[in-house]
């Protein structure tokens, strides 16, 4: 039985520097760095990470003069680095003023993310808005704009309430709210074509922190626009909640075609690598079959067939040893990223998983004869025994890799 493949809805295609979104391009992975950008070490450290770990784009936050003095030079330190991933500066408040008094910082960065609800109020709104707008035409750069139901334009939810009220059969104020962000989204669109910049360098986002809102609100976006659309869940959470929370509401929307390119917002534990948001975004987009990045692990979850905790051991170690030779993998063996590795504890599904998996190891369950079959491209190749199976698994998948992708 084939499976249908998903058919995403027809978006204006924006250039991010070297990168496209929109259009027929795959689904972009982006991230944000949480250094201060004025520390120009760290945060060419931590960009430089996510762009190894296969961020796409990364976001800066630029809040004050320092770091809008820091991103020509985080940009120049990056590009020494032969890393040329694109920086997008992430601007409230004062982006109208930075964006004016510092060109090398405006020049430097290959889009601006303008919140419409964070850039003034009453008339100083529009003004300051139609003026990083026309930062951004005058450098031909793109602009995303983000509107975000915690600092939503209180003068679009003003009004559309009072409409409301106005209105014979009144809607609820959920529903009020989730049209107000698409409504500033959609107007301050309207508004920046107006200024003169081009659809085509034109996003879009609403995010909201609420699963169903979200869904709610990029599906009604989506049947109003043809803007390119970045997914995100605002304020995902810490751990295994803002993992599932945004793979709940991002993996409904995918599935619909709805998304050009996506940022997982997970708080990061303390002392933990920022990382991790890069690899669940990786992740809901390969398992969703939309796009592949790096080899899949298949591992069962053990059972009372299995009561050593070897072959856990093992799928770890395969899984980050993969994630670690990516980015090298990644300009030597094209389609290498489309592999699959199983690592199985017993006997029970072990050969078959094997067997289906581009290669795989069946390692023995308990009472099982110790030995460890390996299975490449459905056929059993070697067995392997004694104490060092981890390290000759690991060559023969090297050697799979060379042979096959070379």
């Amino acid at each position: 039985m084939s499976l249908t493949k998903i058919e995403r809805r027809t978006s204006i295609p924006v250039n991010v520097g070297s990168v496209t979104i929109g259009g027929s391009t795959p689904i972009v992975v982006q991230s944000m760095t949480n250094t201060d950008t004025a520390d120009v070490k760290a945060t060419v450290k931590q960009v430089h990470e996510l762009a190894q770990s296969g961020s796409e784009l990364v976001r800066v936050t630029v809040n004050n003069e320092e770091s809008a003095k820091a991103v020509a030079e985080i940009r120049d330190k990056l590009d020494a680095l032969n890393c040329e991933v694109p920086l997008i500066g992430d601007f409230h408040f004062n982006g109208h003023r930075l964006l004016t008094e510092f060109p090398d910082c405006a020049q430097a960065l290959a889009k601006y993310r303008i919140n419409p609800g964070n850039v003034g109020k009453g008339q100083r709104r529009d003004t300051q808005f139609v003026q990083m707008v026309e930062v951004a035409c005058r450098y031909d750069k793109p602009v995303r704009i983000g509107v975000n139901w915690g600092s939503l334009d209180q003068s679009v939810l003003a009004r559309l309430l009072d409409e409301n009220t106005q209105a014979g059969n009144p809607k609820e104020l959920p529903e009020i709210m989730r049209e107000a962000v698409i409504t500033s989204a959609l107007e301050s669109a309207a508004q920046a074509v107006e200024v003169g910049l081009p659809k085509e360098r034109i996003i879009l986002s609403c995010k909201m922190s609420g699963v169903q809102e979200l869904i709610a609100v990029y599906q009604n976006l989506a049947m109003r626009c043809d803007y390119a659309l970045h997914l995100g869940l605002t304020e995902a959470g810490i751990g295994t909640k803002g993992i599932v929370a945004s793979t709940a509401a991002l993996s409904v929307l995918l599935q619909q075609g709805i998304g050009d390119t996506i940022r997982i917002s997970l708080t990061p534990a303390p002392g933990t690598s920022r990382t991790q948001e890069v690899i669940v975004g990786q992740e809901i987009l390969q398992t969703m079959g939309v796009r592949s990045f790096t080899p899949m692990v298949i591992a069962c979850p053990g059972c009372g067939r299995t009561t050593s905790d070897y072959f856990q051991h093992l799928a770890q170690d395969i899984q980050s040893y993969l994630r670690h030779k990516m980015p090298e993998w990644r300009e030597q063996y094209h389609g290498v990223e489309e592999m699959e590795v199983a690592v199985m504890g017993c006997v029970v599904n072990g050969p078959g998983e094997s067997k289906n998996a581009n290669i795989g190891i069946s390692l023995p369950g308990t009472g099982e004869t110790p030995v460890a079959p390996v299975f490449e491209d459905g056929k059993r190749t070697v067995t392997l025994k004694g104490d060092h199976i981890a390290e000759e698994f690991q060559q023969i998948v090297d050697r799979y890799v060379e042979t096959h992708y070379g």
